[in-house]
């Protein structure tokens, strides 16, 4: 058997006509490592979001103002979410995939609820003068309204992705 040598020749036994035989990567596990790179970004963009409302939250409390019990709850279970999600990307568990799309929505829509309470918007917007003494109720809102956005493609991405790492259907 002769041995490879270094540099550009072609190694014995091919004359470069066998690339049809060669293996090509099957388009749905491509579709999935675009998937995961595009749910790392979303994820983090998501986690950025989260910490500028904590913050948010932070500074009310220091402040002296109450606790937002319904934003802190909220907000935790966002940050759950984003770890599960995470757990889910890197080691493509379907099932930690669907519990964080359904955590985070379900986190959304408190931070949704509590802004929707506590009628930021609506003092806000009849009296503008008021921006400049609100601007921790408009970065409130900025976030939510930032993080809306965010979960709607979060959600479509993640769905996209365990689309294609789940196994396709045989017909019997």
């Amino acid at each position: 058997m002769q041995q490879r040598n270094s540099g550009n020749r072609r190694p014995s036994g091919t004359d470069g006509s066998d690339f049809s035989y060669r293996m090509v990567v099957d388009n749905r596990y491509t579709k999935v490592a675009k998937g995961k790179s595009t749910l790392s970004k979303v994820l983090v963009i998501q986690a950025v979001v989260l910490l500028v409302g904590i913050l948010e939250l932070l500074f009310t409390y220091i402040k002296k103002d109450p606790l937002e019990t319904v934003a802190a709850v909220s907000s935790s279970i966002t940050v759950l979410s984003i770890i599960v999600g995470e757990i889910g990307r890197k080691r493509s568990r379907v099932n930690f995939l669907k519990f964080y799309m359904a955590a985070s929505s379900i986190g959304i829509l408190g931070s949704i609820a509590f802004t929707i309470q506590s009628n930021i918007q609506l003092k806000i917007i009849h009296d503008p003068s008021n921006w400049e003494t609100e601007k921790l109720a408009l970065l409130k809102i900025a976030c939510v309204s930032i993080g809306l956005f965010v979960q709607i493609f979060s959600i479509t991405t993640t769905t996209s992705l365990i689309r294609n790492m789940s196994p396709p259907k045989r017909a019997s």
